[in-house]
């Protein structure tokens, strides 16, 4: 399957799955999902027409995975970074000791004196490893890659989860659990 196809695809999954639902005329139900059926419909109307198959293809092949179908297959959703309300019925977890976040350098500063905040977002994202959060701090300039004392976080009332593409989550990280 063509390659920047099934990048265009993502990309009109990740806008309309976590942040504009409404402009395709769809509801995120509870968890984010959607029917399969109604959101290749609504793509098709609004003059976008993806097919099951590269639908399948893009889920499948997504190097973040940051869409996954229901146990059914007849429903998919955005795995996390919504920036619209909704519940996405995750389940609190103990992290695992260390998590990363990535950044630019040019924010750095303003992160060590008011910590990781969600933003726009439902949760600050975090990763078990380095290679993920180098990616994203490479977007916009040069990586920082801060380490994360999510254990001691933990112990101090944080409440973690995990979404379904084991990207950790977390609403507000402190300076104090930055290094």
């Amino acid at each position: 399957m063509n390659h920047k196809r099934l990048i265009k695809i993502s990309r009109f999954l990740s806008y309309h799955l976590r942040h504009a639902p409404e402009k395709l005329e769809l509801e995120l139900e509870a968890g984010g999902w959607v029917s399969v059926v109604k959101f290749l419909k609504a793509s098709h109307t609004h003059k976008f027409p993806i097919t099951l198959t590269e639908l399948e293809e893009v889920v499948k092949t997504n190097d973040k995975q940051r869409f996954s179908f229901d146990e059914t297959r007849t429903k998919i959703r955005a795995n996390q970074g919504h920036s619209v309300n909704i519940d996405l019925q995750l389940i609190p977890l103990t992290p695992p000791e260390i998590l990363y976040h990535g950044t630019h350098q040019k924010v750095v500063n303003k992160i060590l004196k008011e910590g990781l905040k969600k933003m726009s977002r439902h949760h600050v994202h975090l990763s078990k490893d380095r290679e993920t959060p180098l990616k994203v701090g490479s977007r916009r300039g040069k990586p920082i890659i801060f380490q994360v004392n999510a254990q001691q976080m933990s112990e101090d009332g944080f409440v973690f989860y995990c979404s379904d593409n084991g990207v950790w989550l977390v609403d507000f990280v402190a300076p104090k659990y930055l290094k």
